[in-house]
């Protein structure tokens, strides 16, 4: 294989369930060493692609491949041993477990013979604390800490650390940086900035411009469950990013419609949109 093919693509994926048509002849790339930023407002389809990716749903036609070969992940376990690990928006962390604990939860290392054998407090401690540095986390020095303790950040941080640590090859991102403040969003970049480093397929999905383009290398903006636009990093501004994920419509033409239904409904704003 070409060293710049993909790791993962999707081949004119659709998913339809019964008849309502959700994700429409969906054609994506990502490569090693790559963030792939997939853009979309509420409603866009990015959850359903991404349960997709992760096992959950199949698609209803259209296919996937990993190194040019056609895979199917029928479960969720099926895309983990591909190397396809899924770090949801709130960490998939457990608060009232320790960082050690939480890191190795299913997996966890032990010692001893036979039926003598018990979890490695120790063991699992050193290894997450260490994987969690790795990653220039250094605020994290005790594995006994619980995980409720820790920023928004730096759960998110644990996550990947972990992700990274048991072999994702491909690792999606779903909204990491939403619920996070400046400062803990500017942490979650860089840890995605140093995945793409150590040559891991980034896929981050998100509604936030800015954050996307802090880190992204390639772009695709879903719409109604089709993608809307394909672009490689430099080749749209971020007014004309924002512009895509709103339908087409321009910030002036949005300001321009609130602005008129404030002067016909007594200066009251339009309701929020369900």
């Amino acid at each position: 294989m070409s060293a710049n093919a993909p790791i993962l693509a999707l081949r004119g994926v659709n998913k339809s369930f019964g008849p309502i048509d959700v994700l429409h002849d969906i054609n994506l790339e990502v490569r090693a060493g790559e963030v792939l930023c997939l853009l979309g407002d509420n409603g866009a389809g990015k959850s359903t692609l991404i349960r997709i990716l992760s096992g959950v749903h199949q698609p209803t036609s259209g296919t996937i491949e990993m190194d040019g070969q056609s895979v199917g992940f029928p479960t969720p376990r099926a895309a983990a041993d591909k190397g396809i690990a899924t770090v949801h928006q709130f960490g998939g962390t457990f608060p009232l477990m320790s960082i050690g604990r939480s890191f190795f939860v299913g997996v966890e290392p032990t010692k001893g013979w036979g039926p003598f054998k018990t979890y490695d407090r120790k063991k699992a401690n050193e290894i997450a604390v260490k994987a969690v540095q790795d990653f220039g986390i250094t605020r994290i020095d005790d594995g006994d800490r619980l995980v409720g303790g820790l920023s928004g950040g730096e759960r998110q941080s644990l996550a990947i650390a972990r992700a990274v640590h048991f072999g994702a090859r491909v690792l999606i991102l779903d909204e990491p940086t939403a619920a996070l403040g400046v400062k803990q969003a500017a942490h979650v970049l860089r840890i995605v900035n140093e995945a793409k480093r150590r040559g891991l397929a980034v896929i981050f999905i998100t509604h936030q411009v800015m954050h996307a383009m802090a880190v992204g290398d390639h772009f695709a903006v879903l719409i109604r469950g089709a993608v809307a636009a394909d672009f490689k990093k430099g080749e749209k501004t971020r007014e004309q990013i924002t512009d895509l994920m709103a339908g087409g419509e321009t910030m002036a033409d949005l300001e321009a419609t609130i602005e008129g239904y404030m002067a016909s409904h007594d200066g009251h704003p339009p309701p929020p949109s369900h």
